[in-house]
């Protein structure tokens, strides 16, 4: 169950990606007819749920909205944000488009400091094949330091990869080591100072780097978000954290 009493069976792989990358129909085609679409609990956005199995195991697959970046003030980004931090997925998808994998690589990144079991789904690979582009996939996993499977959803290319990766990320035979971003020192020395105020949350499952970040980025509507995640408990660090992020 997540703290927002939503109960989802376990395991649960969430799927993220900037819009038009076939996220969605990465997710019918490893779903089929064993799915759902309603609203988020409050909002007007619609989300699909559904379920494959595997190796014997049923997995729970969120469908989440299409977003560029984690750090923006849009209910579409908003609710995947909070749902990659707070939702405590067992794995992440980030569907990439191969025809244009630079403009993706800003999320994969945002994603890979929100946690680490991450899978890089290189989607679109027919396409990219016909436009005479060639990914170096093995030297993109090493850059990344995760998983990175190749696909072409709408025709059913690289479901069983993609499918046995995440077994094999969720039972914990393979570890994800997610290369960090290097900021400008003066950002990094501002986001370390911070982090260390926010050090407990690590013991709910927060990476406080990237609650720093989002602080410093001036996304004050996390720390609500936080405190109801912690049971409402006041965390540490919190008044010193408003007192740094309010001019």
């Amino acid at each position: 169950m997540t703290r927002d009493g939503t109960e989802l069976p376990r395991p649960v792989v969430a799927l993220a990606g900037n819009p038009n990358t076939g996220k969605s129909t990465l997710f019918n085609a490893l779903t089929g007819l064993k799915q759902h679409t309603g609203n988020w609990p409050g909002k007007t956005v619609a989300c699909a749920r559904g379920w494959y199995r595997y190796n014997g195991q049923t997995v729970t697959l969120v469908d989440l909205p299409g977003t560029y970046s984690l750090l923006s003030d849009s209910p579409e980004e908003r609710i995947t944000r909070d749902f990659l931090c707070f939702g405590r997925p067992d794995a992440t998808v980030v569907v990439v488009d191969a025809t244009c994998l630079e403009r993706n690589l800003n999320l994969i990144f945002q994603i890979m400091e929100v946690n680490t079991r991450v899978v890089a789904c290189l989607n679109l690979m027919d396409e990219a094949r016909r436009r005479g582009i060639r990914i170096d996939v093995p030297a993109l996993a090493r850059e990344l330091g995760v998983p990175v499977v190749p696909a072409a959803a709408r025709r059913g290319e690289g479901l069983t990869l993609l499918k046995e990766t995440l077994h094999r990320v969720i039972e914990g035979r393979i570890h994800p080591a997610p290369r960090p971003v290097s900021y400008d020192p003066e950002l990094e020395a501002a986001v370390a100072e911070l982090a260390a105020d926010l050090a407990v949350l690590s013991r709910e499952g927060l990476n406080p780097r990237w609650v720093a970040l989002c602080l410093i980025a001036g996304d004050e509507s996390i720390i609500p978000k936080i405190r109801t995640f912690c049971n409402g408990k006041e965390t540490q660090g919190d008044t010193h954290v408003r007192n740094r992020v309010t001019p």
